[in-house]
Order: C-alpha cells, then structure tokens, then sequence
C-alpha cells in the first residue's frame, strides 16, 4: 500500500484525495492601494517599524509583550522573519503615504485547503480610523481569494477587545464564536479568543461593503 504525506495528514495512496496532489506554496505578495502599501518584511524596514510601535497603545492586545529596546525589537524582527522563511507566515509592512505605519500578516497557511487566516495586524494609533486598516483588509482579502482562490479567510482576536471586534464586524466578517482559555499571551495571562471569517460566498457582498466604504475617503 502506497502512503502519501501532505500538510501533516497520512492519505492512502489507493483512496483518491484532494491531499493527495500538489501543494501550491504561497508568496508574500505586494498589495498597494490608494491609502496603503502593503510590502513583504525586509531587513530594511526594521528601523521605520520600530519608530511605528513606539505608542504602547499599539501592544494593549497584541499576544506579546511590547519590546522595550533595540536588542528587543531586533529579536521580535527575527522571529518574523524566521517565519517568513520557514513558510508559516508572510509577514508585511504597512506604508501610509510612504511611511510605515505598523505591519500585517497572512498566517496559518492551508492551501490545501484553501484556506488562510489575517492576523498580527497593528498600526500606529495616527493611522487609526484613515481607512488604512479597511483597505489593508480589502487587499488581503481579495488577494486571497481573487489570487490564491481561497474558500476562507479567518481572523481571531482576545475575546476582551471590543475595538477589534467591531472593526472585523465592520469589515463584513462573521462571528464565529470564542475559544476559551485558547492562549496565554504576555507574561502567561489567559486569552479566550474570538474567531471571525469571510468565505468566498460571502466575499462578493464584502466586497462591494468595503469599496463603498472607502469611496468617502
């Protein structure tokens, strides 16, 4: 009997399954629109990154603890590149009218099944409420499911954070419900967390939200 391993699950080589063919690796794409730049993380970008996480009100819900110095920042840096180039996430930059203002990722990485989730989002509070996070959204996602023909696009956040929340009910994403005790974040604190998607029924409709939405602007 033939065996065959793909994404961590063992498929009989005699029962034909969607596992059973080529895995399609996905790249950090480049994504730019009228308000934002979205570009893959790169050595020189540290410098401008650290400048934009300098407002503590940045980390308040982010599953680390801020880092307080360059030797600190140059780890957080690191580990997301290492990332990168092991291929479980596709960290990106975010450029506001050609600065940087925080940064983006596409993570848990399914093609298999076509499926892909946004998250370690944060901006610099200056970039709060200009549309960049709704464009950056609308970006991501139509890559997503435009480029990459996903079926699903999750998003999770600390059940606690009701600014994040809103703006994923915002976006046009669903309320999938919360994982309890799902994590501990920061010095070991408990995190319940709180899982949105949009799938690609869904996505036409969010779609055209998000585009009214950033036609005002």
């Amino acid at each position: 009997m033939r065996l065959a391993l793909h994404a961590r699950v063992l498929v009989d080589g005699h029962v034909p399954s969607v596992l059973s063919g080529v895995v399609v690796t996905w790249s950090p794409p480049l994504l730019e629109g009228r308000i934002v730049r979205l570009e893959r993380l790169a050595p020189e970008h540290e410098e401008g990154l650290w400048l934009a996480s300098r407002d503590a009100a940045t980390w308040s819900w982010l599953s680390v603890v801020q880092p307080q110095t360059r030797a600190e920042w140059s780890v957080y840096m690191e580990q997301a590149r290492a990332a990168a180039e092991a291929g479980s996430e596709l960290p990106l930059v975010t450029k506001c009218h050609k600065g940087i203002v925080g940064s983006t990722r596409f993570l848990a990485l399914r093609p298999e099944h076509c499926s892909v989730e946004i998250g370690w989002t944060w901006l610099h509070p200056s970039a709060w409420g200009t549309g960049a996070n709704v464009e950056a959204k609308l970006l991501q996602m139509r890559h997503a499911f435009e480029t990459w023909g996903c079926r699903r696009v999750e998003f999770k956040t600390d059940a606690k954070n009701e600014r994040s929340r809103r703006a994923l009910e915002a976006v046009g994403a669903t309320f999938e419900g919360i994982h309890r005790k799902h994590m501990l974040v920061r010095d070991g604190e408990n995190r319940d967390s709180a899982w949105y998607s949009v799938t690609d029924d869904d996505w036409p409709s969010v779609r055209s939200h998000l585009e009214t939405r950033l036609a005002g602007r």
